[in-house]
């Protein structure tokens, strides 16, 4: 499986792909280093994030995971850069309990590029973060994405 490895504000991230979909968004530095045109998009892609210059991305994602994850995962992504929902709002959603939804959001194979940073828990809480950080990593991202679309005039 190719992967490509790359330094961001948030320490070295590893993107795998399969069948010409990202499949996977680790920390670390990942073993089988390859650079393929997919990988090299969702490197410069992120890379983007990280500049303030990119608040979506566009690229072909195939999460391993059951049906019920890849709901709550398509839910996460229509949740707005700069924006949060609570796990009891995406448990709504998709119809389902606010704890399934948080184990589902746990378990996301690809994150940032599959938002799990936006989801909170009850009363506005922070709530825990499975990458990087934890918590501290979510609270980044989140500033991130407000600074960025403050900057791009779309978030007073």
């Amino acid at each position: 499986m190719p992967q490509l490895s790359f330094l961001t504000p948030l320490g070295t991230l590893t993107l795998s792909e399969e069948d010409g979909a990202i499949v996977a968004l680790d920390w670390g530095r990942g073993r089988d280093q390859e650079e393929t045109p997919l990988l090299l998009a969702a490197r410069d892609q992120i890379q983007d994030y990280f500049d303030g210059q990119r608040s979506r991305f566009d690229l072909p994602l195939a999460p391993y995971g059951s049906t019920f994850q890849k709901k709550v995962w398509a839910a996460l992504c229509d949740i707005p850069a700069g924006e949060t929902r609570s796990y009891a709002e995406l448990a709504l959603a998709v119809g389902s309990v606010a704890r399934a939804v948080g184990q589902a959001n746990g378990a996301n194979p690809i994150p940032i590029l599959i938002p799990c940073h936006r989801v909170i828990g009850a009363g506005g809480r922070l709530g825990g973060y499975s990458g990087g950080e934890g918590p501290e990593t979510k609270r980044y991202l989140l500033e991130l994405e407000r600074r960025t679309l403050r900057q791009q005039g779309t978030l007073l």
